[in-house]
């Protein structure tokens, strides 16, 4: 008897590793993939040498979006999603939320520009330092928005062209 409520049906029987799926199933592809993610931080900073607002001291709600490729494990996961946010959580995140950030980066201008590189670099350093849990994992692009409606992107074609 099938069991449904307002149009949903209810699974009743949960399919079990072993019996319904095999574990050689659980990879369906050989295929590089990209998944992303994406997180938020506050930080404060000015601008040298800009004829504008932007060189008094000032703050954003930063998004940061990465884009993250590699090639399937066993069960089917390139990078786990809770792994990217350990990375940004412990190594690039505590250099940026809630901070001033003239301070806590190199030196530097503090622009969407140079800073997404620097993101780039950190999480690429942070891969690079796992590679044996990863099976090509690489950071494919980083995307910065310094308000809803702008950003700068660093891509790795770029990065390791240029």
């Amino acid at each position: 008897m099938e069991n449904k409520i307002f149009g949903f049906r209810i699974v009743e029987d949960l399919q079990k590793i072993d019996k319904d799926i095999n574990r050689n199933q659980l990879k369906y592809h050989n295929k590089r993939v990209l998944v992303s993610k994406e997180f938020t931080f506050d930080a404060a900073h000015h601008l040298h040498c800009y004829d504008g607002k932007c060189k008094n001291l000032h703050g954003h709600t930063y998004k940061v979006v990465f884009g993250i490729s590699g090639f399937v494990n066993e069960i089917g996961l390139a990078i786990d999603f809770g792994d990217i946010k350990d990375i940004w959580k412990a190594e690039i995140e505590i250099y940026l939320d809630h901070r001033y950030l003239n301070e806590t980066l190199p030196n530097m201008n503090t622009t969407a520009e140079n800073m997404v590189v620097w993101i780039y670099e950190k999480m690429k350093e942070s891969l690079e330092k796992r590679q044996n849990q990863y099976d090509g994992a690489r950071v494919e692009f980083v995307r910065l928005y310094e308000t809803p409606t702008s950003y700068a992107e660093a891509k790795r074609e770029w990065m390791e062209l240029e």
